[in-house]
């Protein structure tokens, strides 16, 4: 593992770019998400597996190695590491990343389309498709939300959107407006007053986890909704669950950040660390949005 000492300040000019040592979170960050991520699905499908230390050590170590490699490329910053065509670096790192979520959500949404606008409606015998529901399923009804034919994990309750999701999406919407104001404080170097929107932000993050899993727990216990209902239970839990996943590691990255200007870190002039989490945290906004209203509304 590298050692991060104190870099000498950047020069401005364009043959110094910053290039830093070798490090080894990435891997031990990805084993750790994997134990995590193993261990929730085992749970999800009732594995006969250590679920819950698989659950425990993978969340504990992937906290522990996200803020340790986020303190090694804050010393790096504060250290003077980086100079202006590093910052664009990073803006266009962030920008390019985030199109790559807008895909991978993009995706889930259009195979969400492809199911309820075609799949079904097929199956069902609609239009030009009768014999398709004639050869195939010829009692299949085509409704949503739908466990596909046969009825595949047995029946349930759809989602409502007008309890915990409506909670959901009104504390989504204020934290981007939080965040916002906390850019704008910080650009004013008005730091306790960004603080305290930071915070609130965070609040208003964890809170919709905590709603969220209330959501998940109600589904599973009552309304037996799970990831075998069929196509809808299996859209739902995928999308929901990954939007889950990127508010987690969004707070994460919000709790960070707060801490750094906390600790006297980010100009009012210079300050892209902030930038690119609210950056993401916007966007992971507007992914909730479009969930709302094409999972739950609609």
């Amino acid at each position: 593992m590298a050692t991060h000492a104190p870099a000498a300040p950047a020069e401005s000019g364009p043959s110094r770019y910053f290039v830093p040592n070798p490090s080894v979170w990435p891997f031990i960050l990805t084993a750790a998400l994997a134990l995590l991520v193993y261990g929730v699905a085992g749970y999800l499908e009732d594995r006969a597996l250590p679920i819950k230390p698989m659950i425990i050590a993978g969340a504990v170590l992937a906290f522990y190695i996200i803020f340790r490699w986020c303190r090694d490329v804050a010393m790096e910053s504060e250290h003077g590491s980086y100079n202006l065509q590093v910052d664009r670096t990073f803006r266009w790192g962030m920008s390019w990343f985030i199109f790559s979520e807008v895909m991978f959500f993009g995706a889930f949404f259009g195979a969400l389309f492809y199911t309820r606008m075609l799949s079904v409606p097929w199956l069902g015998g609609d239009g030009s498709k009768l014999l398709t529901n004639l050869l195939l399923w010829p009692h299949f009804e085509a409704s949503w939300p739908s466990n596909g034919p046969g009825h595949v994990g047995g029946e349930f309750e759809g989602m409502e959107a007008w309890g915990l999701p409506a909670i959901n999406t009104l504390l989504l919407i204020t934290s981007s407006f939080t965040v916002t104001w906390a850019h704008h404080a910080l650009k004013e170097n008005k730091r306790a007053k960004c603080i305290a929107f930071m915070w609130l932000t965070i609040a208003l993050g964890v809170t919709f986890l905590f709603c969220q899993a209330k959501e998940y727990i109600h589904a599973y216990e009552v309304q037996n909704l799970t990831l075998h209902s069929g196509v809808y239970g299996s859209t739902f839990f995928m999308l929901t669950g990954f939007h889950g996943m990127h508010v987690t590691l969004g707070t994460l990255m919000l709790i960070i950040i707060t801490l750094r200007l906390m600790s006297g870190h980010f100009k009012p002039d210079r300050h892209f660390g902030f930038e690119g989490v609210a950056w993401y945290w916007h966007f992971v906004d507007v992914v909730w949005i479009g969930l709302f209203t094409f999972v739950y509304v609609l």
